[in-house]
């Protein structure tokens, strides 16, 4: 068994995990940016060391810095969680080439599965067929409309190495494609490094199912259950749950064993998830491994490959809920050489799961504006079958710079309808203050007819489902409360020493040292946070106005601009898009308010802009 155990990654993975190597009896090691220096992560660490700058490329993309802290400190494995370096295989190589244990994949099966086209023909040689698409890498918009005149639209753009509906772009018609294709380039070069996209049918309203594999060294796969992961905005999802329902019993024991299939056909090891499309009742369509392997057609519906996720999954607490099977721990058993515990037949499905993920977002009437900023309160729900996995607690700040999960509530119950109804009673609970969270959509989704009756698909949320009215409770005073608050607190006043506990690095370790000082010298960690965040920006980011009937337009939260779509003398009419932000690995198009001219655009690509900043001015 490993003794320590570093793990790459930050907020509420790395909590996960490092409360899992405790229970196991494993040192941890947690690294940190400039901005986590407090986190949680770094908190409940054995040991924590700085990484150095601000946004993930400075610090958690940092291979080098992480590699020396893996030496440094003698760890004996590496936990990439989800994200980041999760399915790097450059990175997988590098930590064995130190000797150290990758608690993952091995780097081959990273490589096949993390290129979306060599992962679809990895499935068809197992006979798992795909939605139908292309192998080819896009390179000139006229294969798009090719594809679009010989399948139909709409069609599906999505990068070759990417996953969680990062660099994924929907083309309704042969117009759409110019811009289909650079949107989707510049996110996925933006959050996967890599620019390379493919093509695919676009289902209307299929489910979207996902089997959890896991798989050891020594020759032993097994699938624990499946998950609905269909309530979806951006093609991200919001709310999953264990196991699939609604399906045939049948058709779900396919899918089990279709994922064990491709898991055992690119020798897979450790945890991993295999994703699949499924249509009730839907006939077979063409699919390029042929007819006679469209195994995946089953009495009552069909499902089809859609990718493999070569990692820990964000929802695998849903799994574990209904199956009683520690995920975590199983990859730290798994990757020190163990055999699996269990076999197919040991794996026993009990009641039913709902995990919901609570984002820093603005749900505004459907247009889910990001919410950085720090959190003034939380309060968590607790009670039978009620699980809260977060990576932040009442002081800490959601920073622009990453993914803005706050934590993720789950809830389990004897059946579905029971899971449901713990899930809206927990979420009444849950308190979540100084913040915008998804919470309001998560509960109009819960309490929908359509979501209890199965009727929902990956498009509903954005194209169902009625948000009018539905957005963040963040009123002026509780603002003015928080400001309050922080400006009391860090009142200067002449005070006798007292005793503190100091967080201070050496050569980049953290240590906490104990100090006697003036008492106004320790400041709250809200002091921070006012400083780079004030009540009007973190109004202004609440807001799913993005511009101003006076013709200035603004942006509603702090960002990159990564795309001008206007420019100097051009006509625009209300509603149409001046610049592309990105905030909290979002794009969100920033539109006017008022139709005219457009007079000046003050940004350029690249710039970074703060809530409440003019962009652009319309007379």
């Amino acid at each position: 068994m490993l003794a320590k155990v570093l793990i790459a990654n930050r907020g509420e993975i790395a909590v996960r995990v490092i409360r899992a190597c405790k229970e196991m009896g494993i040192a941890t090691v947690a690294v940190y940016s400039e901005l986590d220096r407090n986190a949680l992560h770094v908190r409940l660490a054995d040991e924590a060391y700085a990484l150095g700058g601000q946004t993930a490329a400075e610090s958690y993309l940092n291979t080098e810095a992480i590699l020396d802290i893996i030496q440094r400190t003698d760890a004996e494995g590496v936990h990439p969680g989800y994200g980041f370096f999760s399915e790097n295989a450059e990175f997988a190589r590098a930590i064995t080439a130190l000797g150290v244990t990758f608690i993952g994949p091995n780097p081959e099966a990273i490589e096949v599965m993390g290129d979306k086209i060599s992962a679809r023909q990895a499935a068809e040689r197992v006979g798992v067929a795909g939605v139908p698409g292309t192998t080819d890498l896009i390179t000139h918009p006229e294969q798009v409309r090719a594809f679009g005149t010989e399948h139909g639209y709409p069609l599906a753009i999505k990068a070759a190495y990417g996953g969680g509906g990062r660099g994924m772009r929907v083309v309704a018609n042969a117009e759409e494609v110019e811009e289909a294709i650079s949107a989707a380039q510049r996110e996925a070069l933006n959050y996967f490094g890599r620019d390379e996209i493919y093509m695919e049918r676009y289902l209307a309203k299929p489910r979207h199912v996902e089997v959890q594999v896991l798989a050891d060294k020594h020759g032993n796969c097994v699938y624990l259950g499946t998950r609905d992961c269909s309530a979806q905005r951006r093609h991200q999802k919001l709310i999953e749950e264990a196991p699939a329902a609604g399906i045939s019993p049948e058709i779900l024991a396919a899918m089990g064993q279709a994922a064990v299939q491709v898991a055992k056909g690119c020798n897979y090891i450790n945890a991993g998830t295999v994703e699949f499309l499924y249509e009730s009742d839907n006939p077979a369509r063409d699919n390029p491994a042929g007819d006679d392997q469209a195994a995946n057609n089953q009495a009552g519906g069909a499902f089809y490959y859609l990718e493999m996720n070569t990692r820990l999954q964000v929802e695998h607490p849903a799994t574990e809920m209904i199956t009683g099977v520690d995920l975590v721990e199983q990859q730290i058993r798994v990757a020190s050489g163990e055999p699996l515990p269990f076999t197919q037949q040991d794996i026993k499905i009990t009641g039913h799961a709902i995990e919901v993920r609570v984002n820093a977002e603005d749900p505004a009437e459907g247009a889910f504006l990001p919410s950085p900023g720090p959190i003034k309160k939380l309060v968590v729900p607790s009670g039978y079958g009620t699980r809260w996995d977060g990576g932040y607690e009442a002081g800490d700040e959601i920073s622009q710079y990453y993914d803005n999960l706050v934590g993720k509530l789950i809830c389990w119950g004897k059946d579905r309808p029971t899971a449901i109804a713990r899930t809206l009673r927990a979420l009444a609970e849950l308190e979540v203050g100084g913040i915008a969270t998804t919470i309001a959509a998560d509960k109009a989704i819960l309490s929908h007819p359509d979501f209890a009756e199965l009727k929902h698909s990956t498009k509903w949320v954005e194209d169902t489902l009625d948000l009018s009215g539905v957005k963040a409770d963040l009123s002026a005073a509780s603002l003015d409360n928080l400001d309050a608050a922080v400006s009391d607190d860090t009142a200067s006043q002449t005070e006798p020493l007292v005793e503190r506990n100091i967080n201070v690095e050496v050569n980049g370790q953290r240590f906490g040292v104990k100090m006697w000082v003036p008492e106004t010298t320790s400041a709250p960690v809200l002091a921070s946070a006012k400083s780079t965040t004030s009540r009007a920006q973190r109004a202004s980011a609440t807001s799913a106005g993005i511009g101003t009937a006076s013709g200035n337009v603004t942006v509603p939260m702090q960002g990159t601009i990564v795309k001008v779509v206007a420019e100097q003398g051009d006509s625009v009419d209300v509603g149409d898009p001046i610049v592309v932000l990105e905030a909290m690995k979002m794009e969100n198009n920033v539109c006017c308010e008022k139709a005219g001219t457009v007079a000046e655009i003050k940004v350029t690509e690249g710039d970074s802009v703060g809530a409440g900043d003019v962009v652009a001015v319309i007379q």
